[in-house]
């Protein structure tokens, strides 16, 4: 039903891919936010250096699967294949998966699918999917009892039943809300059971969820559901005009899915250290480079900037990377865990 009170999984889930979902529109989520893929191709060449290192962890096997989830238009995936080396290149099955239609133009290299293919040998890499999966959101009520929060296609909010069940248990191990009137919480259970369930279609290599995050020692106390419209922040109204996200508790879905088929536990990091740990350094250049080579400074320095962008403290540097490898060993230095 649109238009009455509901949860604001159900109202979520029609604003974004209803029929006149925000994701079917023509100008695709590009038209709305800047993520790490768009801000520059240095993501893209990192991300193929982290597939290049599970091709060595698989031992170079003669099929390379690569799945971007929530792929968009297919830039990642176009800009991974770009920087591929070619004998990599070569063996690499791209895959795009994602509820809009095909894009115009898209190279034939790429399958573009509505879910991951059911075996993957390779890398399964998740850009901003996970804060676009629906969840409920709670709020406590003035006696203290967490409380779903429904809304209509307005905007409008009311509180309904108590959570209850399975939703109640999650709150309590992962999101537990202090008896004080007005604190919200979102409910990541369908989460937690979205990457599960694309962990499982990983045979061999690895999964890679990107997203903004926080974990269960640092819960922001009303939550962080909001909208994106134009590259605007804005109030989430699920109606289909704008973007509906909220950051992700990527320590629940961790223990949600920790493969039994590799001794290897998940890896939790920031993006600056995982991507530091695939040689982006973001360095300034000499400026002896300046004297000797005017134009590739200026391309180094430019490169730089990009990089900072991407690893910056208070931005892009502060997502959350979750790491499952599947019958492979770690496929980032130690470093970048010690970094941590």
């Amino acid at each position: 039903m649109t238009g009455g009170w509901r949860g604001w999984r159900a109202a979520t889930e029609s604003a974004l891919y209803g029929p006149d979902g925000f994701y079917l529109r023509p100008e695709g989520p590009a038209g709305h936010f800047r993520t790490s893929v768009h801000a520059s191709p240095l993501f893209a060449e990192a991300v193929a250096r982290l597939l290049c290192r599970v091709d060595e962890a698989l031992g170079r096997p003669a099929s390379l699967d690569f799945v971007d989830m929530a792929a968009g238009r297919g830039e990642l995936v176009t800009g991974v294949l770009a920087a591929l080396p070619a004998d990599v290149a070569a063996r690499t099955r791209a895959y795009g998966v994602e509820v809009a239609a095909r894009p115009d133009g898209l190279t034939a290299r790429i399958t573009w699918l509505p879910e991951p293919p059911t075996q993957v040998t390779g890398l399964l890499f998740a850009n901003e999917w996970l804060d676009n999966v629906p969840v409920e959101v709670a709020e406590v009520d003035s006696a203290g009892v967490p409380r779903l929060v429904l809304v209509r296609d307005d905007g409008v909010e009311r509180l309904g039943e108590p959570v209850s069940g399975a939703e109640a248990e999650w709150l309590a191990r992962w999101w537990p809300l202090p008896g004080e009137e007005g604190l919200r919480a979102e409910i990541g259970l369908p989460r937690d059971r979205a990457w599960a369930g694309a962990v499982s279609r990983v045979a061999r290599g690895l999964a890679v969820a990107v997203d903004y995050a926080h974990t269960v020692r640092a819960r922001p106390p009303f939550g962080s559901l909001t909208g994106f419209r134009e590259g605007r922040e804005t109030s989430p109204v699920p109606d289909g005009t704008c973007d509906i996200t909220a950051h992700v508790a990527l320590d629940a879905c961790a223990e949600a899915c920790t493969p039994a088929r590799t001794p290897q536990r998940p890896l939790l990091l920031r993006q600056r250290a995982a991507l530091h740990a695939l040689g982006l350094a973001g360095a300034r250049p000499p400026l002896t480079l300046a004297a000797t080579d005017p134009a590739a400074y200026v391309r180094a320095l430019a490169g730089a900037g990009e990089a900072a962008e991407l690893t910056a403290r208070g931005g892009l540097g502060d997502f959350g990377w979750l790491l499952h490898p599947v019958g492979i060993a770690h496929p980032l230095a130690p470093s970048a865990a010690a970094a941590e």
